[in-house]
């Protein structure tokens, strides 16, 4: 029997071998394997993340499964009750969600601050026990109030939260949304009124989350509002525009710029993919974001 083996067999065996490793990782006890795969080693100037509802159709489990073996540290907009879930397989929620009243029912709206006010006192300590480092919260609609009067609302519910976020490091995160296609005559619509709110809540501990999607459609001009403003930017959203697809060249926004732009500031927090998928294998179509993030 010859011992040697040919050079050809040698990288069938070490390219079968691969192939072994992805294919045990898809498995239920391969989720040590799947770390080590190629496809989960990224660059690491970027933490990556996805939004759970652009992936609903498919259980969490197996997004965690497969969005850890793509490079994701992070599932965002999930409640408390999915915490288990996801550390099972090593991700945090770099945003989490489920504060009352949702996008159109939010703080500039004094009535709503109680029930805010105690979602939040009975989630910060959770959250800040797991080290997450977000939660979202919302403006609001307008339905026929002023934007400086929304401004004066949110500030007075944001400055009865803050103190706790402060105490326990967790940031309060009010998403920057479009009132053009997607969420009509909500409130904090623009960069230029979340900025302002948070100098007049004047807590290190509110922060905007800058969702690139939603300020494309409200304001364009993506780069050199992040490089004028990062520092009131606690987290990033993607998305296509036009359309919400996918992020790659058939929209209008070049994403590696936007990422290396982001990666200048010295941002070290997180940045979600929030595109709805177009294509079939909405999996595929996840990897493909996060490749193009990943600069």
């Amino acid at each position: 029997m010859n011992t040697k083996m040919s050079r050809r067999s040698s990288l069938r065996t070490i390219t079968g071998g691969a192939v072994a490793l992805a294919a045990v990782s898809s498995l239920p006890n391969g989720l040590a394997v799947a770390e080590t795969t190629a496809t989960s080693k990224r660059k690491g100037a970027i933490n990556h993340s996805a939004c759970r509802w652009c992936y609903n159709k498919i259980p969490l489990d197996e997004l965690c499964q497969a969005g850890k073996e793509m490079g994701l540290q992070s599932i965002d907009l999930l409640e408390v009750k999915d915490f288990p879930t996801i550390e099972k397989y090593g991700l945090i929620c770099a945003m989490v969600s489920g504060v009352p009243g949702g996008i159109t029912d939010g703080l500039n709206r004094l009535e709503n601050h109680d029930k805010i006010a105690r979602f939040f006192e009975e989630t910060i300590p959770i959250v800040a026990d797991r080290k997450y480092p977000n939660i979202i919260c919302f403006s609001g609609n307008r339905k026929g109030m002023s934007d400086e009067q929304g401004l004066e609302n949110c500030a007075v519910g944001l400055k009865r939260i803050a103190p706790l976020a402060e105490k326990h490091g967790v940031n309060i995160s009010m998403e920057l949304l479009n009132s053009k296609r997607n969420h009509p005559d909500y409130m904090c619509d623009h960069s230029v009124w979340g900025i302002e709110l948070c100098k007049r809540v004047g807590s290190e501990r509110f922060k905007l989350l800058y969702d690139i999607y939603h300020m494309q459609i409200m304001e364009g001009d993506v780069i050199a509002t992040i490089r004028e403003s990062h520092q009131y930017f606690s987290h990033y959203h993607t998305g296509g525009v036009p359309g919400r697809g996918e992020i790659d060249e058939t929209q209008e926004t070049y994403y590696p710029a936007v990422m290396k732009a982001i990666v200048e500031t010295g941002f070290k927090g997180y940045v979600a993919q929030e595109f709805v998928p177009t294509r079939s294998d909405a999996l595929a179509s996840l990897r493909q974001g996060v490749q193009i993030c990943d600069v």
